[in-house]
């Protein structure tokens, strides 16, 4: 059964740091997300063309070079490295987005962006405060081929068959789907517990539709704004959610 959403909280999670806030996926919005108790950051990574892995949502850099075709050296001066990242976020876990879709302009058809990511990670975090995901549950399957020790999830966008990707995600061995925010109801959430899964819903900002969440017992909410979400969690916005 899911958790009693009477006595467990959501974490926060900062989407790409306190990004409402401060550039996203810098060190800058991460040490912000800590600033605004965020307990957890998500982040994206994307392979450098010396196989160094950086920061970045878009396989292209705002001037248009493909993060691929650059060395980390050359890369933009608030572009930090993987490595870097996890030192900005000490003290909070850190969910890992592996960008490496089919159709990307830097698809890696290989295993080594995932191997990457599962080396650097498991040196920086220990298991609890690490969740690794991507788009492709080819990429998350092959982080949980490389070290099965590394919490895992499938990040959700398909709007039909979700019940179906819960069963598949649970069959291949991972711990959690990380599904956009149109497609989680109550049964979403209580379908994924039932499976052993837990659940942490993207990206919301508004504080009606994080208390919501709250209650039905998710499991982390990633938002932009950690510090409103902080609020909401902790009762202080309104009386939807109750110390004690």
């Amino acid at each position: 059964m899911g958790p009693d959403s009477m006595d467990v909280r959501p974490l926060v999670v900062a989407h790409r740091g306190a990004s409402h806030d401060r550039l996203e996926n810098t060190v800058e919005a991460f040490a912000e997300a800590r600033v605004q108790g965020a307990e957890w950051v998500e982040l994206d990574v994307r392979l450098s063309a010396d196989d160094v892995l950086m920061v970045h949502h878009d396989a292209h850099y705002a001037d248009g070079r493909l993060v691929r075709e650059v060395w980390a050296a050359d890369a933009p001066d608030h572009v930090p490295n993987l490595a870097e990242a996890f030192e900005a976020c000490e003290g909070m876990g850190v969910n890992v987005e592996v960008k490496n879709l089919p159709g990307d302009p830097d698809h890696d058809a290989s295993a080594m962006v995932c191997e990457a990511v599962a080396g650097l990670a498991v040196a920086y975090r220990p298991p609890e405060l690490l969740l690794v995901s991507s788009f492709d549950i080819t990429a998350v399957d092959r982080i949980r081929a490389t070290d099965p020790s590394l919490p895992t999830a499938w990040l959700m966008a398909e709007r039909h068959g979700t019940d179906l990707m819960l069963d598949r995600t649970a069959d291949h061995g991972h711990g959690a789907v990380n599904p956009w925010d149109q497609l989680v109801d109550e049964h979403l959430v209580s379908a994924s517990h039932d499976r052993g899964l837990a659940v942490f819903v993207w990206t919301v900002d508004d504080p009606g539709r994080m208390a919501e969440l709250a209650e039905w017992g998710v499991d982390g909410i990633v938002t932009n704004r950690p510090g409103v979400a902080r609020a909401v969690i902790d009762g202080r916005r309104d009386g939807s959610w109750v110390d004690g």
